[in-house]
Formats: C-alpha cells, sequence, structure tokens
C-alpha cells in the first residue's frame, strides 16, 4: 500500500499544507522519504464538521453494529501482514517480534470492547419505575445509562506504535462508547499511523459506519495537537506520553470556555519495595528479573521499575551484584527517536550529578558510533539524599533505575511517604514477612494504580479488572485506566430520562428490555421487562 503523507478526514484524504513532517530511523538518525502534510486549520476544521456530523447518528447505533465496525478493524489489521510490521520497525526500531506482538494486544483490544457493547450491560441501565400514590409526592419515572460524550481527540504515543496509536485502545474505547475519534498521529511513526487509519477507514465504509466517524490529522503538538484540544467540537481527550506534554494539555483543557475531561497517563517511577527475607532466600534470581524488566524495549514503558527501595540487610549486596552483573552484559539497543535518546541521555545525567547519587552499573557493551543507543544504567543512593531531592522522583525514560539503600526500617518507611502518585507499586516479599510492613503497602496502595505482589509491573494485561492509571502525576484522574474495558467508562457520561414513553427510549432503557441485559430496576439486578 503507498504511503501518501495525506490527512484522513472521513473517508476523504487531503494534503493541503506547505509544512511537512518526515519520521527519523531511529538506528541512523536519517529521514525516510515520504513526506506527511501537517494539518491546516482548513482540514481541522473540516475533521470537526465530520465528526460533529457524524455523532448523531453513530451514537444512536445499537452494540452490534459497533462491534461489527471494531471487529472489521481488528481483520483489516491484520490483513496488513508483514508491511505493517516492517513499516513500524524501520519507523521506531522496536524488534519485529515486539511488533506483531503488539499487533495482536491491539486486536485483542478491539475485540475486548467489541464483545462489551455486543452484550450491552456495560451501559449501566438504571431504572426507578413511576409511583403515583407515593405521598406527600408522586414519583416520576426515571431511567438512567451511559451515553456518547462527543467527539474525542486522541493523542498518539510514540512508544507504542499499535497498541495506544491509531487503533489503540483510547480511540477503541472511545469508538466502543458510541464517540466519533480524531486521532492526532504521532511524528514519530507517521508510516505506520496512515496504514493503520487506512484500515479504520476500510473498515468503516465497509460496515456502513457514518462518514465522520474516524479522523487522523499530520502534524507536531504544540501546533496541530494544541489547536485540536481547544477546539469546542472535541469533548473529550486522552494522551499517553510525558508528564511536561501532558501536563500542557491538562491545563489547555482546563482552560478552554467549556473545559473538557481529559484523560492523561503520564508515566511513573513504579516504585518496588524489596524487602529482607526475600533478598536474602532469592536475591540472584530477583535481580535477573529487574535487571530484564529495566531493560525490556530499552526501558521506554511507562510501567518500568525506575526505583528500587531497600533496606541494608543480608541479601542485599548479593542482590546488587547480580543486578550490576546482569546489566552489565545487557547491550544498548536504539532507542525510539533521537528526541527521546537526547532526553534520556539529559535526565540521566541530571540524576546522576545529584547529591549522594552513584553511578551502580553501566552496561559493558559499547553503543554503536553515531546510534541513538540507550545504556542500561544502575544508580544507587542513601535514603536521607533521596528523601531530600524531588528530583531524585522525576522519571528518566529509557533503561536507568535508581537503588534507594536504608539503613532501617524507619528509613525505609519514610522513602515510601514521599513518594507521588504511581501508576505501580510492587512489593517483593516472603509471605511470611509482609506483618510489620502493612503500614507501608498501605501508603503504596494509596498512592498508586495497581499494587504487585512478587512480580514485575512492565507485564500489563488488557482485561476487565486491569487498572492503568493512577494519582498525578501518574495520570490526570485515578478514577479511570487508560487499559482493559472500564477504558470506555472515560468517553461516556449518565444521562437520564424522566417520564419518557417506552417506545422513544433508547433500547437499553425500554421496558420490554429488548436488548436482554442486565438492569438494575427498582433496586433488583434482573433482565426481565418492566
Amino acid at each position: 500500500m503507498p504511503i501518501t503523507g495525506e490527512n484522513f478526514i472521513g473517508f476523504s484524504r487531503s494534503a493541503k499544507g506547505t509544512r511537512c513532517l518526515r519520521a527519523v530511523d531511529p538506528t541512523t538518525g536519517a529521514s525516510l522519504p515520504e513526506a506527511f502534510c501537517a494539518a491546516t486549520d482548513e482540514e481541522i476544521e473540516a475533521a470537526m464538521a465530520s465528526a460533529q456530523a457524524a455523532l448523531a447518528a453513530y451514537g444512536r447505533l445499537g452494540g452490534s453494529a459497533k462491534a461489527r465496525f471494531l471487529r472489521a478493524i481488528a481483520d483489516d489489521l491484520q490483513a496488513l501482514g508483514d508491511e505493517l510490521v516492517e513499516r513500524a520497525v524501520r519507523e521506531t526500531a522496536l524488534p519485529p517480534a515486539r511488533i506483531q506482538g503488539e499487533r495482536g494486544r491491539t486486536v485483542g483490544q478491539l475485540h475486548l470492547f467489541a464483545d462489551l457493547i455486543a452484550e450491552g450491560s456495560w451501559c449501566e441501565a438504571s431504572i426507578v419505575t413511576a409511583d403515583p400514590d407515593r405521598k406527600p409526592l408522586p414519583r416520576p419515572d426515571l431511567r438512567r445509562m451511559l451515553a456518547p460524550m462527543g467527539p474525542v481527540l486522541v493523542f498518539a504515543a510514540s512508544n507504542f506504535p499499535l497498541a495506544f496509536s491509531t487503533a489503540g485502545g483510547d480511540t477503541a474505547s472511545a469508538l466502543a462508547g458510541g464517540n466519533p475519534v480524531i486521532v492526532k498521529a504521532h511524528s514519530s511513526h507517521p508510516g505506520t499511523s496512515e496504514l493503520v487509519a487506512s484500515a479504520i477507514v476500510g473498515a468503516a465504509r465497509r460496515t456502513g459506519m457514518p462518514e465522520g466517524v474516524f479522523a487522523m490529522l499530520f502534524g507536531e503538538g504544540h501546533t496541530v495537537g494544541q489547536r485540536l484540544i481547544g477546539h469546542p467540537v472535541i469533548k473529550a481527550a486522552a494522551f499517553t506520553g510525558s508528564q511536561s506534554a501532558g501536563r500542557t494539555l491538562l491545563d489547555l483543557a482546563n482552560r478552554r470556555p467549556q473545559p473538557i475531561p481529559f484523560f492523561a497517563e503520564m508515566g511513573s517511577l513504579n516504585p518496588v519495595l524489596l524487602l529482607p527475607e526475600a533478598l536474602k532466600r532469592r536475591g540472584r534470581e530477583i535481580a535477573r528479573d529487574f535487571a530484564a524488566s529495566v531493560t525490556l524495549g530499552c526501558g521506554q514503558f511507562c510501567t518500568k521499575p525506575g526505583l528500587l527501595i531497600a533496606r541494608k540487610a543480608d541479601g542485599l549486596e548479593v542482590f546488587i551484584e547480580e543486578l550490576r552483573a546482569c546489566l552489565a552484559r545487557i547491550p544498548p539497543v536504539s532507542m525510539l527517536n533521537p528526541k527521546i535518546h537526547a532526553a534520556f541521555r539529559a535526565a540521566r545525567r541530571k540524576a546522576l550529578d545529584q547529591a549522594g547519587v552513584r553511578c551502580g552499573a553501566v552496561s559493558a557493551v559499547d553503543a554503536e558510533p553515531g546510534a541513538h543507543e540507550g545504556q542500561p544504567t544502575l544508580a544507587t543512593v542513601a535514603a536521607e539524599d533521596f528523601r531530600r531531592n524531588p528530583v531524585l522522583q522525576e522519571e528518566v525514560f529509557g533503561p536507568y533505575t535508581l537503588l534507594v539503600c536504608c539503613d532501617d526500617d524507619d528509613q525505609l518507611r519514610e522513602v515510601v511517604k514521599t513518594l507521588d502518585g504511581q501508576l505501580t507499586a510492587t512489593v517483593i516479599a516472603e509471605e511470611d514477612e509482609l506483618g510489620p510492613y502493612h503500614e507501608v503497602i498501605d501508603r503504596l496502595g494509596a498512592t498508586s494504580g495497581r499494587l504487585i505482589h512478587n512480580g514485575i509491573p512492565t507485564g500489563v494485561e488488557v482485561c476487565a479488572a486491569m487498572q492503568h492509571g493512577g494519582p498525578y502525576p501518574a495520570a490526570s484522574d485515578a478514577r479511570f485506566t487508560s487499559v482493559g474495558s472500564a477504558a470506555i467508562k472515560r468517553f461516556v457520561r449518565p444521562v437520564c430520562y424522566q417520564n419518557w414513553p417506552s417506545a422513544l427510549l433508547p433500547e437499553a432503557l425500554q421496558d420490554g428490555n429488548p436488548l436482554a441485559i442486565w438492569r438494575m430496576v427498582d433496586d433488583q439486578l434482573t433482565r426481565d421487562a418492566v
């Protein structure tokens, strides 16, 4: 499929701008040949008008029709075959196996949301029937359900060119909720984005969706992205990326004349509490697991364990020795793009320059000259130096982790108390040593979205029970997740109908329950008709 560099506006392509972007091969820093036209103001307005026009028709569609659309996208992504994998590898330097696995995850997410909306109970239909004889006032008939927000803006992510990008979880959950979607393509992988957008548009055509159900626009975040989030047609937005960019967009969303929900996942340190008995019994094994987790995908995961916290005790030195040896053997690999590589080098240098921080280990394998490779690094710091320095809580996006060494349990507790909001927190411990640490563990749970026991945080299961979010600054709203079927709740709002004739209500609220879904009727969960 030829790559054109054109924007997607409904079922049409457009390239009216004079400013163009080019993808870069991260392994060489050389620009790839195709030019991608940044969206003009005229094209942004056309995309917005198209999405607004599609809202009524798409929002009224039943779950089975939307499910067919999502499944068709999944089929068309698979049909892109090796072409999609090869392009993504070329634009991100991620290995083919990683891209193939990520495509599987993306397809799985689409089917997950298709299953959810086809069944239908997710809309939380609730009915309280009228009671005209109630005293002192009669009770009206009240029926409530979740309904679409309106056009949703999705900012594609750099580190997941498929699963968190054009057809990723944000897009899938927004479409599942009945909302048209406008994607701001990520400039790191525009060719990959174009291929995926073509699959979405093809699926929309084939399943009879309204034309404006999807759009994708190219352009830089500080220009096109900021224009998009300020547009009055947009009713919600989702973002995965750095804290600085996420905070800028969050502030813009809140400064609009009509502020909108902005769901940002902005990464975190993902602290790991290493308890003494676990290190004593299996310190070398734990070190090997975390060396692999820190360097997985060159450390470019939002769930990378960037902070290890341990108390000085038998087993700690063995753990450190093994972790150093493992990191020394892991070669540097290309990062996602030169900008991310430069940011990693600057953040790593800044962290290592802080008072009390020592470089504990680096990869012993030299980076390729001129390549944008991230060097695996372990740093160490004493607990008091960590507590006094907020700079050490800044995320270093890449293959870097910091080990905080505590003299005793009191220092360990104080370190945990200083932590900001996190996506994950992990406790590595034997079951028989957890008792004295309940207060610390409760604190970790209060500041994280996912609390892990004896595992690594970099595995994120896409399912109904997953929580991928956390207190600020890990995410902009700790009540929601960006992974799993509950992600649909970000892009819907409750609507109550009072005293409406049954035939004029959405099917989920009609007397006869034509969708046969579970509903709360007069405080009883039932599938029966009213």
